[in-house]
Formats: C-alpha cells, structure tokens, sequence
C-alpha cells in the first residue's frame, strides 16, 4: 500500500478518537437528559437503516430497484408482519435475491 493510504488511515483514527473523546469530555460525567439520550440512542439504527437503503438503491450515480432490493424489501417484511427471526429473513432474503438474480 503507499504512504497516503497509510497516512488516510492513521488521520482516520486520529480522527475518530478525537469525536469519541469529545462527548465525555464536554459532558464532564455528567448524564445526559432523557430526551437527548433517546435521541442518540436512535441514531445508529437510523444511519444503519440509511447505509443498507442507499447500498441496496444506488447503482453509479441512479437509483435502481433490482434484485437486491427485491430480496432486502422481503426480508424486512418478514420480520415485521410474520415476526420471522433474523437468520430466517436474511436467508429468505439471500434465496431471492440468488433467484431473481438467476432468472433476471
């Protein structure tokens, strides 16, 4: 690897530790308040929702539903209105999207 993608890394991390740092830092132990509390607690499923959405969508620079999203769409609706566990819809879901896949 060459030196500016080492250099991008360690910036990286510098980076990283320096926002995880900076919360407890300003808090100074103290607790948060409720209501931003919870806020906070929402945000990483919500970023995770957003990352797999714009993956599962994105195709260059369009939007494109295809198989994968077929496969995501009913992997998601199998937890939500079957109550299927996770290794179930994630299963389903990677068997659709084979399919599709092999008949598209």
């Amino acid at each position: 690897m060459t030196s500016t993608i080492w250099w991008t890394i360690v910036g990286a991390t510098i980076v990283t530790a320096v926002i995880k740092a900076f919360g407890p830092v300003v808090m100074g132990g103290r607790e948060l308040p409720p209501r931003i509390s919870g806020v906070i607690m929402l945000m990483a499923p919500a970023l995770l929702a957003a990352l797999v959405v714009t993956s599962v969508l994105a195709d260059g620079d369009e939007l494109h539903v295809g198989a994968d999203f077929v496969g995501v769409a009913v992997g998601g609706l199998l937890m939500v209105f079957a109550r299927a566990g996770i290794l179930t819809a994630v299963l389903v879901a990677a068997a659709l999207t084979a399919v599709l896949r092999l008949i598209g």
